[in-house]
């Protein structure tokens, strides 16, 4: 899927710029340059965020002490943030919103990723990336889960935390998991918006880049 949506943009590149293979550089609506060419950065959610915080965090780490590095860094963490959305906050807030070049971020938390199938050789964490482009999240992609019987613990656990109060969990779904027992085969997918993919290539907003001119204010 990296692959895929890597050669999808720059294609979009060259196809609505007229750039040659490997030029992919685009110029955007302020007038500066934006390259979107090359082999793309790579980077573990775990490690950078270690990293930017200056202790090891992992998939382990007790709640209490990301709450604590949290609040250190003035993030406010709602009662029923599980611990996978804590790393994640801090990463935005350490890591991602100054991830200006193309960059994949590799292997989110089981806790945040209901439909994501676990990693195959890192327990505790799915195979998920975000792709940021100028320091916004442009895309996401995972390896579908399609064990029926894990899928269904990643339900309960979720109708749990929308008992807690968190908004955006998921309901635990009969019929999608019936239709899993039928048989899922391996697969991966990817969502984009074309908004975002505009943005990538013209430097502008979501304002004005929306395909749907009606939501659009002003």
């Amino acid at each position: 899927m990296a692959e895929l949506t890597q050669n999808l943009v720059q294609q979009a590149a060259r196809d609505a710029f007229d750039l040659s293979e490997g030029e992919e550089i685009v110029h955007l609506a302020d007038g500066t340059e934006y390259d979107l060419s090359g082999q793309w950065r790579r980077l573990d959610l775990y490690t950078s965020v270690s990293e930017a915080v200056g202790e090891e965090i992992t998939v382990q780490t007790p709640r209490e002490v990301l709450v604590g590095i949290a609040e250190r860094l003035g993030l406010e963490v709602d009662d029923y943030a599980v611990a996978g959305k804590i790393v994640e906050d801090i990463f935005e807030e350490t890591v991602g919103n100054d991830l200006w070049e193309p960059t994949f971020v590799f292997d989110f938390p089981e806790d945040t990723s209901p439909l994501t199938r676990y990693h195959r050789s890192r327990p505790g964490l799915t195979e998920k990336w975000d792709l940021y482009i100028r320091g916004t999240e442009t895309a996401t992609a995972y390896s579908e889960l399609a064990d029926p019987v894990i899928q269904r613990e990643r339900f309960e656990a979720q109708a749990l935390a929308a008992a807690k109060g968190d908004p955006e969990a998921m309901v635990l779904d009969e019929d999608f998991l019936v239709a899993m027992e039928q048989g899922f085969p391996p697969c991966g997918g990817m969502g984009m918006g074309v908004d975002r993919l505009l943005m990538a290539l013209t430097g502008q907003g979501i304002r004005e880049t929306i395909t749907f001119p009606l939501v659009r204010r002003g």
